[in-house]
């Protein structure tokens, strides 16, 4: 079976559960569930402004593997289930963006997928409108997936395991199912770390899950607590895989995927997704994909997108709130800004710094509660709070829609976190602008970012320039040896903190 392939239901209208509910549904609008004003406007609300489609459809996209079914250029094309097409429409989205273009049809066919793809690029409709299709052409079993009395727990059978490395992105990509589910039967449901949400979480579990979103730690513990089962589990994804390797998951993703009652590979469909494609990302395809499966390139892996302005400009240490400040003032209160500081204490330091000379601030970092972090967020994506500073952990996977300019007050050790970074602007072909402040301490980057900016058609300070070139010559100042994981991480030696400081 694969993600949509035709298991003796009509695609339109598949099997017993839609013949039933189908009908009974025609009578209120073609759908399922009567319409619920309030529910629609939270889940549909603010999506997708000004949307450069047109500059889209320039991005190059390679698919490669054997058998690559063919690409769309509209939805339409996919006969979807009715009740996902009018989603669709809802949310926004008038034609498949690039990844989705190639992906939909992929996992339509139960193909084994590789997505290379920049955060941004509507990757999470690619993955979420094939995977509910299927779920509701499955019929009615899929439909009331069996929940087992566990010694009196109730123990839920998804149909579908998403895996996400943060919070955050497991909220968003469940916002995102619940949207192309709207007034379907499908149920989605989450699981993140953290001990405040730990009861409430399990609650709305034991409601039924279709769509299961979750961190891998967490999933772990209540896994091991018998609230959920994977045997019925046919649909996986892994979205941003990198990351969640980087953030060291790898062992619990493996017990999740090897060591549970997962179906195997080829009786499962799966789905990764990473911005880059290291080593070790290499392998996790290897291990968890079958060997024809599709591998799909979108842009170069890894650059960035040229709708976004990069400037670099030298800033000494003691200058940067100054220098801030004045970014701040030219950007005027409309446009939403996103700074991005190194540790933990700097995001709360800056935050508190620039509230205190009166700009409408918030923070995001690891030291907050989960709704802080949430309220936080909703203040910076409704305008409310036009300025977010945040470390790059805490912000990994957060889908802002329109974020003006991202400014990077410390820059990262590594230029694949540059990338991801400035990824946030200039999104689903909105244009953007990135500025960085660079100083001595950050030669080791150099180079790197030299490359990038020349390689996007970028204007090159001549500075930079200089600095890349005695980088070259001399070595940096921090020692050489290569870090980081599979000898690819931080290239330049220098120091590597510690997830926990951020």
């Amino acid at each position: 079976g694969g993600f949509g392939q035709d298991r003796g239901y009509g695609v339109r209208n598949s099997g017993r559960f839609s013949e039933r509910s189908y009908r009974g549904g025609q009578r209120n609008g073609g759908y399922g569930q009567p319409r619920d004003e309030r529910l629609e406007a939270e889940l549909f609300a603010g999506q997708l402004s000004g949307i450069n489609f047109d500059k889209y459809e320039e991005i190059p996209v390679e698919a490669t593997g054997e058998d690559v079914p063919a690409p769309i250029s509209l939805f339409s094309e996919l006969k979807l289930h009715p009740w996902i097409e009018e989603n669709i429409q809802k949310s926004g989205y008038n034609r498949p963006t690039p990844v989705q273009k190639y992906s939909i049809p992929a996992l339509n066919a139960g193909r084994d997928l590789m997505s290379c793809a920049q955060t941004g690029s509507g990757k999470t409709a690619a993955f979420l409108v094939p995977l509910i299709n299927a779920i509701l052409q499955d019929g009615p079993d899929a439909q009331h997936p069996p929940t087992m009395s566990h010694g009196g727990r109730k123990k839920q059978y998804p149909s579908a395991l998403v895996l996400s490395p943060t919070r955050e992105l497991s909220l968003q990509i469940y916002n995102e199912s619940r949207k192309f589910s709207y007034r379907t039967p499908i149920k989605s449901a989450l699981l993140y770390g953290g001990r405040e949400n730990y009861k409430e979480q399990i609650n709305k579990l034991r409601l039924g899950c279709h769509i299961l979103i979750a961190t891998p730690g967490r999933l772990i513990d209540v896994m091991e607590q018998e609230y959920i089962g994977l045997k019925g589990c046919r649909y996986l994804v892994l979205d941003e895989a990198d990351r969640m390797l980087d953030m060291g998951f790898e062992p619990q993703i493996r017990q999740i995927v090897d060591l549970s009652t997962m179906p195997r590979k080829g009786e499962r469909v799966t789905a990764m997704f990473s911005a880059t494609f290291p080593k070790d990302i290499q392998v996790l395809a290897q291990d968890f994909l079958m060997p024809n499966y599709v591998f799909l390139a979108v842009g170069r892996v890894g650059s960035t997108s040229e709708n976004i302005m990069q400037k670099v400009v030298w800033v000494e240490d003691h200058e940067k709130r100054s220098y801030l400040m004045d970014l701040l003032d030219a950007g005027g209160q409309n446009s939403l800004t996103l700074v991005f500081v190194e540790t933990k204490r700097g995001a709360s330091d800056l935050s508190y710094y620039l509230q205190s000379a009166g700009y409408e601030v918030v923070a995001i970092h690891g030291d907050l509660k989960q709704f802080e972090r949430e309220k936080h967020l909703d203040s910076f994506r409704s305008g409310a709070t036009p300025v977010m500073v945040a470390t790059a952990v805490a912000a990994r996977g957060l889908d802002i829609p329109n974020v003006k300019h991202v400014i990077n007050y410390d820059l990262p050790a590594e230029v694949d976190e540059y990338v991801h970074r400035i990824g946030r602007t200039g999104r689903v072909g909105n244009i953007g602008l990135a500025t960085s402040f660079f100083n001595e301490k950050n030669r080791n980057i150099a180079r790197d970012l030299m490359d990038l900016i020349v390689e996007a058609n970028q204007e090159l300070p001549d500075w930079l320039e200089r600095v890349a070139g005695d980088v070259a010559r001399f070595g940096t100042r921090s020692g050489g040896g290569r870090g980081g994981r599979g000898g690819g991480g931080n290239k330049f030696g220098g120091t590597i903190l510690h997830p926990s400081s951020f």
